[in-house]
């Protein structure tokens, strides 16, 4: 017989995002013992996922909420990230009480407009198969334009609920690359795709961004 797998432990951020609250209330819950806590060693305050369920347990909708899951990586070395993210949004939808009608996930750039998974996600949009849509961050849905997605959604009564407000720390080489792609892609409509001007500019674009990076 294996041992019982450790609960999830939700840092108070995390914690308030999900069930919806300020920061300063969730204080003051924990104060009332309204929210059952784990103290740490180093003594910072944790919340058992469980936690997360009794709350929005009583919250929940008689009517059922239709989700789509969507996450998405840049780069096929990045599987591991994807799967988190699928496995977070999950257990979060599931907390919330929503039913999840599909999981799209895509391995491309938040550039790229042509993603099957982004593509199929419009499909259920505009069919009106789903009412929200979870992602972690805004990123993962688009690199730009966010609020015309957001506006577009909304036309056909679909929320995007977004369970991180901000971009990871550890996104710095996925900026780059999307950055470099859309230098190379003005460099192009500026001097032509072959020209030597366009590949001088690139180059020197990249030569600027491995300086950036080895001086911190």
């Amino acid at each position: 017989m294996g041992s019982k797998r450790p609960e999830r432990l939700l840092k108070p951020r995390e914690f308030c995002e999900i069930v919806g609250i300020s920061y300063q209330t969730f204080k003051r819950w924990v104060r009332e013992g309204r929210v059952r806590v784990v103290r740490l060693q180093s003594g910072r305050l944790r919340v058992p996922y469980s936690e997360v369920e009794r709350i929005l347990g009583g919250r929940r909708e008689t009517r059922e909420v239709r989700a789509v899951i969507y996450a998405r990586v840049s780069s096929s070395d990045q599987k591991g990230d994807l799967e988190r993210q699928i496995e977070y949004l999950t257990q979060y939808c599931a907390a919330k009480g929503y039913k999840v009608v599909d999981v799209l996930s895509d391995v491309a750039s938040g550039l790229k407009t042509n993603r099957r998974g982004l593509l199929k996600l419009f499909d259920h949009v505009i069919n009106r198969r789903v009412d929200v849509v979870v992602i972690t961050y805004k990123d993962r849905l688009t690199r730009f334009g966010f609020e015309y997605l957001e506006y577009f959604f909304k036309q056909y009564g679909v929320k995007i609920e977004v369970v991180y407000g901000e971009e990871p720390k550890d996104a710095y080489q996925e900026l780059v690359e999307d950055l470099l792609a859309i230098v190379t892609s003005f460099a192009g409509k500026l001097y032509g795709t072959r020209s030597h001007r366009k590949k001088q500019l690139v180059q020197g674009f990249k030569k600027l961004l491995e300086e950036v990076e080895k001086s911190g």
